[in-house]
C-alpha cells in the first residue's frame, strides 16, 4: 500500500514544486466585451464551453511542447467555439496565442505576479469587462470542469502527504 501512495504521490509533488514556476505554465483568459449582465453570461458560457473543448485535448499531456502542438493546432476549434457563441451577438472578438500581458492574479491562495505570460486570450468586443482566467497546462483549473463538486482529490491528497511528512 505504502508504495502505491509514493508512486502516486511524486508526480503530484513533481507538478506542486513546478507549478511555481511561469515558464512551465500556460495561461487561459477570456475577457469579457463589459461587464453588463449580458457580457459577463456570454463570458461564462463560452469559458465553459472551451474548458471543457481544451480539458479533453490536454487532459493527458504531461510535456509543455506537445501541449503547445496541441493548442496551435486547435486554435481553429477554439474560434469555432466563440464564433458559434457570439453568432446573436453584435461584436467580434480576437485570439491571441503567445506572450500576453496578466495583470496579478490570485488562485488557490497562490498570487501570480503582473507581466507577460504564454497563453491563449480571448477578447470579446472591446474586451473592457472582468475576465476568467485559469492555467491551461498543467489542466489544473481544466480539471475542475470534469470534477464533481463531492469529490476533491487534491486536499486529500495533500493532507495525506503533510500527514506523512510532519
Amino acid at each position: 500500500m505504502k508504495k502505491i501512495l509514493i508512486l502516486f504521490t511524486i508526480p503530484l509533488l513533481y507538478y506542486s514544486i513546478n507549478f511555481n514556476n511561469s515558464d512551465d505554465l500556460i495561461r487561459i483568459r477570456v475577457l469579457a466585451n463589459s461587464n453588463s449582465k449580458h457580457d459577463q453570461s456570454i463570458k461564462e458560457v463560452i469559458s465553459n464551453n472551451l474548458k471543457s473543448k481544451l480539458y479533453e485535448l490536454l487532459k493527458n499531456e504531461n510535456n509543455i511542447e506537445n501541449a503547445r502542438k496541441i493548442i496551435k493546432e486547435n486554435i481553429y476549434n477554439v474560434e469555432e467555439i466563440v464564433k458559434d457563441n457570439l453568432k446573436d451577438e453584435n461584436y467580434s472578438f480576437s485570439i491571441n496565442y503567445g506572450l500576453n500581458y496578466f495583470p496579478e492574479k490570485k488562485y488557490k491562495n497562490k498570487k501570480y505576479s503582473a507581466g507577460n505570460y504564454e497563453s491563449l486570450l480571448i477578447t470579446l468586443g472591446e474586451g473592457k469587462g472582468n475576465n476568467w482566467w485559469c492555467i491551461l497546462f498543467p489542466p489544473v483549473c481544466l480539471l475542475e470542469a470534469e470534477e464533481s463538486e463531492e469529490v476533491e482529490y487534491n486536499f486529500f491528497i495533500f493532507d495525506f502527504i503533510n500527514k506523512i511528512f510532519h
